[in-house]
């Protein structure tokens, strides 16, 4: 059976006693990187074979791992922190269990996006995790901007002064919450207008593992190319491309016919 298993995201203390229990029965536990795995392992006394199981060779290593599950071992995977498939190594191993029908279970615990929301001190009720940003990501900061609910990403500290200014130019009064090294000695959380917490950033430079997270909010549909805007109206609202040029022509004011005629140009 394969039980994907949540890990602390810093500090070692954050595991649960179940996750404890489960890594001791393991034959073997998959990880990202044995060496920084292995730390936590041996901080609590659990001695058992690791075997590297990554983004990089996930799909190469499927089915020998599959092979194995098939035999009725017990195997445990692991991510270098937090939650397996948000963003790390499992997902394609989950799916291959279900596909065979192969029983697998998930043994809670830390998951940075959350913990970051819960840190920004906004809106919970209605969120989305949209993982790391795209090095060209305006259209994803537009559609951010436009989504009703707060939005969590993933942001490496060399792009995050560029992510905060560009977001500072589309909207410098929409409050976000830069989270930056959770759970350790230097956790912070900087939380205001986006052009408040850009220049703090400016002027103290950024370290570490960071989660951004942006208020929920109304982006002013004319100032979000065409395209963007069809798109985003579909993902919020689930709506069909038929329903989402519809609702876009009324809000543009522009006739229905024209919205069509430039989206299947």
């Amino acid at each position: 059976m394969l039980f994907l298993v949540a890990t602390p995201i810093g500090n070692l203390s954050d595991i649960s006693l179940r996750a404890l229990e489960v890594l001791r029965e393991m034959d073997l536990i998959l990880c990202e990187d044995t060496r920084r795995s292995s730390i936590l392992l041996k901080h609590y006394g659990i001695d058992k074979p690791l075997y590297s199981y990554h983004k990089f060779n996930e799909k190469k290593n499927l089915e020998a791992v599959l092979e194995r599950l098939r035999g009725g071992e017990k195997v445990g995977l692991i991510s270098d922190a937090g939650t397996p498939c948000l963003n790390d190594p499992g997902a394609v191993l989950a799916e291959a269990c279900v596909e065979e029908g192969l029983p697998f279970t998930a043994i809670p615990g830390a998951c940075s996006p959350i913990q970051a929301l819960v840190l920004s001190g906004m809106d919970a009720t209605k969120f989305q995790f949209i993982g790391f940003l795209p090095k060209k990501g305006a259209a994803t900061l537009r559609q951010a901007l436009g989504y009703p609910g707060s939005t969590v990403a993933f942001e490496s500290p060399e792009r995050l002064v560029d992510t905060l200014e560009a977001l500072s130019e589309l909207d410098p009064e929409r409050r976000v919450a830069v989270v930056r090294e959770m759970t350790k000695t230097f956790e912070e959380c900087k939380r205001g207008p986006v052009k408040e917490v850009l220049r703090y950033y400016r002027e103290k430079g950024v370290k570490g593992e960071i989660c951004l997270v942006i208020a929920g909010g109304e982006f002013p549909e004319e100032k979000m190319p065409l395209d963007e805007l069809i798109l985003s109206l579909q993902e919020v609202h689930g709506l069909t491309t038929k329903e989402a040029i519809k609702l876009a022509a009324k809000l543009l004011n522009q006739p229905k016919s024209a919205i069509y005629d430039a989206v299947h140009r």
